[in-house]
């Protein structure tokens, strides 16, 4: 008997890291009028409006990949506790990422956050590679991102230490 159909895995992988950016965006619609936009920001940042469709598309990539591994190791299993798991430890540094920046506005700690996700994915992506090279490559934009993000959240947090 068929307890769920055979693309449900796939679908809910897939879907999986947007529960974490949906709950973040919450914070980060409160907090964008008021106190981001009064923060100093370098030439180089995004616009506002490039930040959704971008993760949107970086949380989906990254999901794929995470259903391509769990598939390739035939599900949750010995094999895929390191993979998966370091998976999940960067999902989860992910989304801690917003309630620290915008929500406590500590830019500071934002930074550390960023620092131990951009590590965590880095991991996660080299431990792909062996298992499925297509998952370790849906990772490389977001590892390109991360490293932009880490970059503007510096700028941010160093040109608006005095800014409570």
């Amino acid at each position: 008997m068929e307890v769920a159909p055979a693309w449900a895995p796939a679908v809910g992988f897939t879907l999986l890291p947007h529960a974490g950016g949906l709950l973040g965006s919450k914070i980060t619609k409160k907090e964008i009028p008021v106190w981001y936009e009064s923060l100093q920001k370098p030439s180089w940042c995004p616009p506002n409006w490039v930040f959704a469709p971008v993760w949107g598309t970086l949380y989906t990539s990254m999901g794929y990949g995470s259903y391509l591994v769990w598939k390739e190791l035939g599900g949750l299993n010995e094999k895929s506790v390191v993979p998966l798991g370091l998976y999940a430890g960067q999902l989860a540094l992910n989304w801690a990422w917003t309630p620290v920046f915008f929500g406590a506005h500590k830019m500071g700690w934002g930074l550390v956050t960023l620092l131990l996700t951009t590590g965590t994915a880095t991991a996660t992506t080299a431990s792909w590679y062996n298992i499925n090279k297509t998952a370790a490559y849906l990772m490389v934009p977001y590892l390109a991102w991360l490293t932009m993000a880490s970059a503007l959240n510096y700028r941010i947090w160093k040109d608006n230490r005095d800014k409570k």
